[in-house]
């Protein structure tokens, strides 16, 4: 998640910027008086901050001047005042963009991203490694790199579980979905091959880690 201040006296806009922002992993907590926001940067970190031109008491101009003496903050101008002097004196006091307004909140959000990327602030999302893995051209399962061995029938039900990526699944929906069931088959028989594939995935099958059991639900294979 991405921490954002912005210090914009125009509500309803900043209220839409958020709204849109926060779909896309980016929370913004804005500040209309910017002597609040100020104060608040002295104890709160903040990845960026979003800073208007033209606000009360404190042109905006002296709040980027009083926050670039401080912190190591990105800082985003966005203001209607478009004139060459204003965007001179604001990269003069340590700005790192400038959006004239009005503009597309698609572009805010790619200037948001590369500023970070500049400063090296991009959150890292770490990759989630997978236990198990299914090549379905191959016909083949995985766990943790090691090829395991199944019959059609379990490779299926294990592959099906692997697709639907930790979803607990019932038996009715393993005998509509797996090809290789007999859809004639009782919903025993599902619990019986369920048993042979933690034989075969678990090192203990009677205390199951990854293919789990859910009272009145069905199975959940754990993945991660």
């Amino acid at each position: 998640m991405i921490n954002i201040m912005m210090i914009e006296d125009d509500k309803e806009m900043a209220e839409l910027i958020s709204e849109f922002l926060s779909r896309h992993n980016i929370e913004i907590k804005n500040f209309e008086n910017p002597e609040l926001g100020l104060s608040e940067l002295n104890f709160k970190h903040y990845d960026l901050l979003i800073l208007d031109l033209s606000l009360p008491n404190i042109d905006g101009l002296e709040v980027c001047r009083l926050v670039r003496e401080k912190l190591d903050i990105p800082i985003i101008i966005s203001s209607a005042r478009s004139d060459i002097e204003d965007k001179t004196a604001c990269f003069y006091m340590g700005a790192d963009d400038y959006l004239p307004k009005p503009y597309d909140s698609k572009e805010l959000l790619l200037r948001i991203h590369s500023v970070l990327k500049r400063y090296n602030k991009e959150p890292i999302v770490e990759e989630k490694v997978l236990i198990f893995e299914a090549d379905i051209n191959r016909h083949e399962i995985r766990k943790h790199g090691k090829l395991l061995h199944f019959t059609n029938a379990e490779f299926e039900i294990m592959a099906y579980f692997i697709k639907k990526k930790g979803y607990v699944i019932s038996r009715e929906e393993l005998l509509s979905n797996v090809d290789a069931i007999n859809f004639e088959s009782s919903l025993k028989s599902i619990d019986v091959m369920i048993g042979r594939i933690r034989a075969k995935i678990e090192e203990n099958p009677k205390q199951p880690k990854f293919l789990i059991s859910l009272r009145g639900m069905g199975y959940k294979l754990i993945n991660e």
